[in-house]
């Protein structure tokens, strides 16, 4: 008998009926040769200190650092849990082959292949390894499967993953509660969260410790066109985008604006064009096209979904992962907005599938995918690149009509949809116009865009954005400009409007989701940055855990969309000096090496042991603070007032 186990039930009783195990029993099913089980996420953790000696259950610094010599496994105190692991082990002692048919991902994997080890199980065991949940993709990966062994390293990167979590969180959540705790509160640390919370942290320092700066600009009204001085630093003002937001980080956020006028300089230059002719000196028209954009990984899903409905990212991950397991859409954990090559084949029966779909008795996509209809579908390198893809690829709907959504789904499931549809679109061409101008010494600019075919945006020309923030596939209302002829001359109507700086913006779900993905901007060393933008902190499918972590612990809470940090939260990072806990760049450099440890290409071994010599320094540098500070406690209760004070 072959003994197949899933992640969860839904997913089991799915695969079960595709290839035959139709009998119902006491925590599987049977038929056709085989016994379809489940686990109900992780069976299986970790030990607790306790559980190495029971000189680790009292929480004490002198026991600090706790490196226990093997680490080891344990079932979950859950009764419910223990039935269905019983079930699991009898039927794996006696079968003669296993197919893991766990989430295909990292932590999938950590989670079967723990249940198996502590079933003990002996057999040989396939690997199931399907990107979604229809029944074409369940036979194809049947007819497939792989040996295990080929997702060992996989499999060896999320042991070192949650063994790395265990000592850094273990010990310093210990050090930092027992050495700045006040009235035993517990102080989380985390190699993923304290560096985001030191995100938020600084990010509120820099807005409260802003002083803003008065500046002014100097423009001038032409056939009612709005044309703004040119000031010389803009004209020489180069390098690439990522040069500029380098700088415009480490600038001083209070120091005189760069390429603004002072008042001086201001009353000075309107005096000097007061009166006089503005003269035409250049009109120049440029043609553009704009390709559809990308389609979704986890985070820019994610990141959409924020600004255009609020749901935070938790909310999002657990919409989509119901739509996946609805066989609506593809594998959502995932980090790549490509597909491979393979998929292309597959990708008419996907439009078929959305022509059919019906919301509130209307076809949303019909129209849309009719427009593609009759000739092939292109075929795009901006779409499709094997190169690009791992494991998964890009979330897509599948060919399967979507049906029974709430209204939560069906808002995601259009933004996967649309975004699908549109990346079969041409592109949209533009015509950007530059009109020049000057009077006396004085350059003036105007420019303005005209959407010459609107290409993939049509797909979208019914929608307006939810939400003020908008993304790339908004609709925006384009400036056009009238006709202007070079030489031409008139009256004109200068003004002066005295302006401020701006503090940076705060955090929202959708900004902290991108800071974390892109840490590598905050980020000095040029090698260092280069291999955060590949990891950034954290992984698509923990980024939205770690978040709701901080507001369950009370170091952040929400100020409408804005991501507060707390009394708690602030001290807390304060108080932490060692760069370690809270720096984007090692948090990354991890990150990074549990990528190489999937690839062959970085020691599990090596990993723990350099995490176990940054943990005993960690210690002996806490144990030598002597100013005896200590960290506020905030409650529920506190976080609570401060909504109502707001409201």
């Amino acid at each position: 008998m072959i003994v197949c186990i899933a992640e969860k039930p839904s997913v089991a009783r799915d695969i079960a009926r595709v290839i035959g195990a139709t009998t119902q029993k006491n925590g599987y099913m049977e038929g056709n040769g085989y016994q379809v089980t489940w686990t109900f996420g992780h069976l299986c953790t970790l030990k607790e200190p306790h559980d190495y000696t029971e000189q680790w259950k009292r929480w004490s610094l002198s026991s600090l650092p706790m490196i226990p010599p093997r680490f080891g496994i344990k079932l979950i105190d859950d009764d419910g849990i223990k039935r269905q692991f019983a079930v699991i082990e009898q039927l794996m002692q006696q079968a003669d082959g296993i197919i893991n048919c766990g989430d295909a991902g990292q932590e999938g994997e950590l989670i079967q292949r723990w249940v198996m080890q502590k079933a003990q199980a002996k057999c040989p065991v396939r690997r199931l390894w399907i990107s979604s949940m229809t029944d074409e993709a369940i036979r194809e990966g049947f007819a497939h499967l792989e040996d295990q062994h080929q997702r060992d390293s996989l499999y060896m990167a999320g042991l070192s993953r949650a063994i790395g979590d265990w000592i850094l969180g273990m010990n310093a959540t210990r050090l930092y509660t027992l050495k700045y705790g006040r009235e035993r509160q517990v102080l989380s640390i985390g190699r993923v969260q304290t560096p985001t919370l030191a995100l938020i942290v600084n990010r509120q320092k820099e807005i409260e410790n802003f002083v803003p700066q008065p500046y002014w600009v100097l423009a001038t009204i032409y056939r009612d066109t709005l044309f703004t001085a040119v000031l010389p630093d803009e004209e020489k003002d180069e390098g690439t985008a990522d040069d500029k937001a380098g700088k415009k980080e480490k600038a001083d956020k209070n120091a005189h604006p760069k390429g603004f006028l002072t008042k001086e300089e201001g009353e000075e230059a309107f005096k000097l064009i007061e009166g006089k002719p503005f003269t035409v000196t250049g009109v120049q028209k440029k043609n553009g096209t704009e390709a559809p954009p990308f389609l979704y990984d986890l985070t820019s899903l994610q990141v959409d979904c924020n600004r255009k409905y609020g749901f935070s990212a938790e909310t999002t991950l657990n919409l989509i992962q119901s739509l996946y397991e609805k066989k609506l859409t593809t594998y959502p954990r995932v980090d790549t907005q490509y597909l491979p090559d393979d998929v292309y084949p597959k990708c008419p029966a996907v439009m078929n599938g959305l022509f059919q779909t019906s919301t509130n008795g209307q076809r949303p996509y019909a129209e849309l995918v009719k427009t593609l209809g009759g000739r092939a579908l292109r075929k795009s390198k901006k779409v499709f690149n094997t190169s690009k893809v791992t494991d998964h690829h890009a979330i897509i709907p599948t060919e399967i009509v979507a049906r029974g959504l709430t209204d939560m789904e069906q808002k995601v499931y259009d933004l996967v949809a649309r975004r699908f549809i549109a990346a079969f679109y041409p592109d949209c061409k533009f015509s950007t116009t530059t009109v020049t101008g000057k009077v006396d010494s004085i350059q003036f600019k105007a420019t303005g865009k005209e959407i010459l075919d609107p290409g993939w945006r049509v797909v979208y020309a019914r929608q307006t954005s939810d939400s003020s923030d908008g993304d790339d596939t908004d609709n925006k209302e384009e400036n056009t400009l009238p006709t202007f002829t070079k030489g031409e001359s008139g009256e004109h109507r200068p003004t002066l409007t005295e302006k401020q700086t701006n503090p940076p913006a705060w955090y929202t779900e959708a900004t902290l989701l991108r800071a974390m993905e892109t840490a590598g901007k905050f980020v000095d060393d040029e090698s260092l940055r280069d291999a955060l933008k590949e990891n950034g902190i954290g992984r698509p499918s923990s980024r939205a855990g770690i978040i709701e972590t901080l507001f369950k612990r009370n170091y952040i809470r929400r100020d409408r969309k804005r991501l507060v940090a707390t009394q708690t939260g602030v001290e807390l990072i304060d108080i932490i000096k060692e760069e370690l806990l809270k720096s984007c760049e090692l948090t990354g450099i991890w990150e990074k090496k549990l990528r190489d440890i999937e690839k062959h290409a970085y020691d599990p071994r090596q990993f723990i042991d350099e995490l176990k010599e940054q943990i005993n320094q960690i210690v002996i540098q806490v144990l030598s603070d002597n100013s005896n500070r200590t960290v506020a406690v905030t409650t529920n209760e506190d976080t609570k007032k401060k909504k109502k004070k707001k409201t």
